[in-house]
């Protein structure tokens, strides 16, 4: 896996990807950005939500559940001084489909978060994590 990224001005970049794909990186205005794109660490926690949510669904379908929708909010806090690293993370997993498993869709979070998702892993080094579930708009109650 491969990226390049290219300064632009102030401190605005693109980033491409070994894929091919690019995204304009931007710091905030009070750092003398443009706010014309992301900042950096929101590509980080925009990449780990995706990386999970890819996961639970790539997980569900080989189960032959039958997943109809999958929204991964992620939110974040970060240590107050440099290095601001990421030291909590909360992910809110909005599953949809009729005649989802419950215990199916609860092992797909579980198995993105301690076996696949490459991401929550790495940043679990510095983060606790923690998840919440709905089906179709239901509270998944989970034991714990």
């Amino acid at each position: 896996m491969k990226a390049t990224v290219k300064w632009i001005d102030q401190v605005s970049f693109v980033a491409e990807t070994g894929s091919g794909h690019a995204v304009v990186v931007d710091g905030s205005p009070d750092a003398g950005g443009r706010n014309i794109g992301p900042r950096p660490m929101e590509l980080v926690l925009a990449g780990t939500a995706a990386c999970t949510a890819f996961d639970v669904v790539w997980i569900l379908k080989k189960a032959r559940q039958p997943i109809t929708g999958c929204t991964v909010d992620a939110e974040v806090e970060r240590a107050p001084t440099e290095p601001k690293v990421f030291t909590r993370m909360h992910f809110v997993y909005r599953i949809r489909g009729e005649g989802l498993n419950p215990a199916q869709v609860e092992r797909a979070v579980q198995l993105s978060k301690e076996k696949y998702c490459s991401a929550t892993l790495m940043l679990a080094k510095t983060a606790a994590i923690s998840y919440e579930i709905s089906i179709n708009g239901e509270p998944l109650e989970r034991t714990p």
